[in-house]
């Protein structure tokens, strides 16, 4: 869920090319699958109740003019976890974003059902993106573009080896302006 009690600004983090990617496998009983045409419902309804969008009916429309004119593309990489019920229990999406005329790999809409946060769902979603990433766009800095109300995901990507950037960014988003700085921070696996 999102913390909005925080106050709202961007955040740009990096994984370097050539950084080994964590390994995080999925709990028992949760397993990975891709995007099929008709799950649209799915992933609004996730992102509806992490509270990234305010209905389904925004989410969807979102998503059907963002992703859906890739399709071909959205199929390899956007991706549901699934509980031993079937039940769709978050989704993350290797995408790109494209700076000046360079396409840069990133990450986007990693989200966990609230029910289902907790479970180490996040790391695995965010191994097997980086995974995918790597493997559809080669060996490059993929970015994710995020912010402060999302501070639990934040921890997700320091563990999985992003840090935080502040002298660029990627894809238009804009760099983080008057929060002290001294440079990129990661966070040590303890």
């Amino acid at each position: 869920m999102l913390d909005k009690t925080l106050p709202y600004f961007n955040v740009i983090m990096k994984h370097r090319a050539g950084l080994s990617i964590a390994r995080h496998g999925l709990p028992p009983g949760f397993s990975i699958a891709g995007f099929v045409r008709g799950e649209e419902g799915s992933w609004a309804d996730i992102e509806t109740a992490v509270g990234e969008f305010t209905t389904d009916g925004e989410a969807l429309t979102y998503f059907r003019a963002t992703y859906l004119p890739s399709c071909d593309d959205l199929t390899r990489r956007c991706v549901f976890v699934r509980g031993s019920d079937g039940g769709v229990a978050g989704t993350i999406t290797s995408w790109w974003n494209t700076t000046d005329e360079q396409r840069d790999p990133s990450i986007h809409w990693l989200a966990v059902r609230p029910e289902y946060q907790g479970l180490g769902l996040g790391k695995a979603f965010v191994s097997e993106c980086v995974r995918r990433l790597v493997w559809l766009e080669g060996v490059r800095d993929i970015f994710v573009h995020t912010q402060a109300w999302s501070h639990r995901a934040i921890a997700i990507y320091l563990k999985a080896g992003f840090e935080f950037v502040r002298q660029e960014s990627f894809g238009g988003y804009p760099l983080i302006q008057n929060i002290p700085y001294d440079g990129p921070r990661t966070m040590t696996r303890g």
